[in-house]
């Protein structure tokens, strides 16, 4: 019988917060080799009895404490480029999670740190690259699909808590695009996309100013009408 080569399988996790008002990523400093001491994304090997999703939620947990259910959480793309793992031939599966003010995280196992780095610092970590292995590429796909998604889905409210004002959610946009939006035209759009905002009947002033109207996600999967990122 023909031999087929042997290679492993981890997932990488591209875990995206807004905090302090800037869009940020989740990164550990490897405690083990290769790239000992280098900056990383977050993830591990696959275990035999486990599923890709099943890897992806324990890793998450391990780096964030968030269960699944609590965060949202898809799945990227998958990498698997020769060389691109010096210790074997090892296939990753990115997955995107996103939510919102992540806590301070803890380093996982294998990791002697952890931190959020706002996104435009990331090239800024030093070693001679930003991130080992290829996940300067895996970070980039993850923001590109974070942003592409705001135009066509209600993903921006997995920045926000369960209840939040337009203005809010308008800042959201603004951080993941690096855009600024015109607030009036902000607020005729979302406020009139298919079932994206639930009214709750109450109002707050933590935006400043006059109590804002407070709103809540409605069962919408796509945008009608799209926003496209020219808004």
């Amino acid at each position: 019988m023909e031999r087929y080569p042997i290679f492993a399988v981890t997932a990488d996790l591209v875990v995206l917060t807004i905090r302090e008002e800037r869009l940020c990523a989740l990164v550990v400093r490897r405690g083990e080799g290769p790239y000992l001491g280098e900056w990383a994304l977050p993830g591990g090997f696959v275990r035999p009895d486990e599923d890709l999703d099943q890897a992806a939620a324990r890793e998450l947990e391990e780096e964030t404490g968030l269960a699944v259910g609590t965060v949202h959480l898809e799945q990227l793309r998958s990498y698997g480029a020769p060389g691109r793992d010096p210790r074997q031939r090892v296939v990753t599966v990115a997955y995107l999670a996103l939510a919102p003010d992540l806590p301070t995280p803890e380093a996982g196992t294998d990791a002697a740190e952890a931190r959020w780095v706002p996104v435009e610092s990331v090239p800024d970590l030093g070693a001679g690259r930003s991130l080992a292995f290829d996940h300067d590429a895996i970070l980039a796909d993850g923001l590109e699909r974070a942003r592409a998604k705001l135009e066509y889905t209600p993903l921006a409210t997995a920045f926000c808590g369960e209840e939040f004002t337009v203005a809010e959610l308008r800042r959201v946009y603004e951080l993941v695009w690096g855009a600024e939006l015109d607030p009036r035209n902000f607020h005729r759009k979302v406020t009139g996309a298919t079932d994206l905002l639930v009214p709750t009947g109450s109002t707050t002033t933590r935006d400043g100013g006059r109590p804002a109207q407070l709103f809540r996600r409605g069962t919408a999967t796509t945008l009608h009408p799209p926003m496209p990122r020219s808004t």
